[in-house]
């Protein structure tokens, strides 16, 4: 399967779980792509977001290549997802599980 700029181009209804390691900063179109996977995804499917974290100066990453946790908070809320789950576990990174926001799901 290829997509391109905006679509995944995967089926709707298909997907239970989508991952995008350190991708979602670098979306020219984040609005169209996230509407493309929450149409693939399944009524219960989810989106994982591994970013590396904005908040730490110390990552040795540059600046655009990182994301606060409220800044992926806000952007996803406004694509209609909320953080289901948030892993700390990762030594430079996000971990950042969402899902369809409930107004969105009734």
């Amino acid at each position: 399967i290829k997509g391109d700029t905006v679509k995944v181009n995967l089926p709707d209804g298909s997907v239970d779980l989508a991952i995008m390691v350190d991708v979602y900063h670098e979306l020219a179109w984040p609005k169209e792509v996230i509407r493309s996977i929450s149409k693939s995804l399944k009524p219960t499917g989810k989106i994982l977001l591994i970013e590396y974290r904005g908040e730490d100066p110390t990552v040795p990453i540059k600046t655009v290549h990182k994301m606060s946790v409220a800044q992926v908070n806000r952007e996803m809320r406004a694509h209609g997802f909320e953080l289901n789950r948030k892993g700390d576990f990762l030594p430079i990174q996000h971990f950042l599980l969402y899902e369809k926001s409930r107004t969105l799901k009734e």
